[in-house]
């Protein structure tokens, strides 16, 4: 097993005012030639907007968009004419493909959202833009994972152009999984949202990561209630 340990006060950082957003892979203002990406995984922010405020209209292309809100609700628009509010517990997902403009807002005036922003190179280039979202019962992660995100999109999962399975859990102290990867040769990103656990011999704790590769099996416990992000990722060359 390769391993390699994020953790989340090593994470870089830009202060907007309106916008605190921690970066684990390099992006924007902040490079480290060592946090590039992991295998597909090419960014992981974790963002935090004031009420009113957000991101005004921009493009992107090739690129697999996933957003969690995990406090508040976030406002979607894009250029095909789609609006939506994205609340906690939704996942949306956006395939920009061959070129989609969009913006993000908070769409509270006074409360502020929270939320993740992960992006993974496509598997496919230049398709048609896509977008989907979809409300996921928190209770059916209580100590288990809840896939949120497939290639295929079974079981309720979103579908998404690429390789990957991203899980969510959160689990009581003293509880645990064994995970096997879904496919021989992807790595596994967990990405620690609250708690402590134990995964491949390392103890994470709040906003902490593991990357692992190369491995048949990850053991995971919680060490006291957590929660936490599971992406199952190729891992490119």
């Amino acid at each position: 097993m390769k391993k390699i340990i994020h953790r989340g006060n090593t994470r870089g950082f830009a202060d907007h005012g309106w916008l605190q957003s921690f970066h684990t892979f390099s992006f924007a203002g902040y490079y480290d030639p060592e946090r590039l990406h992991f295998g597909a995984l090419r960014v992981l922010n974790d963002d935090t907007v004031k009420g009113g405020m957000g991101f005004g209209a921009h493009p992107h292309d090739n690129m697999e968009i996933v957003s969690i809100p995990l406090e508040g609700a976030l406002e979607h628009k894009d250029n095909t004419g789609r609006h939506k509010i994205i609340n906690q517990h939704d996942v949306q997902i956006m395939s920009a493909g061959s070129g989609i403009q969009h913006s993000e807002f908070n769409a509270s005036r006074t409360e502020p959202v929270k939320f993740l922003q992960i992006w993974l190179f496509p598997k496919k280039k230049d398709i048609a833009p896509r977008y989907d979202q979809r409300a996921f019962d928190p209770a059916s992660r209580q100590n288990q994972l809840q896939t949120v995100v497939s290639p295929d999109g079974q079981d309720g999962a979103l579908t998404i152009n690429q390789d990957a399975w991203f899980s969510l859990a959160a689990f009581d102290k003293d509880r645990s999984v064994r995970y096997t990867p879904k496919i021989n040769g992807n790595g596994a990103y967990l990405f620690v949202l609250k708690g402590k656990v134990e995964a491949g011999g390392e103890v994470l704790e709040n906003r902490d990561a593991l990357g692992v590769s190369d491995y048949d099996e990850l053991n995971i416990t919680a060490l006291e209630d957590a929660e936490f992000l599971l992406i199952d990722v190729p891992m490119l060359q």
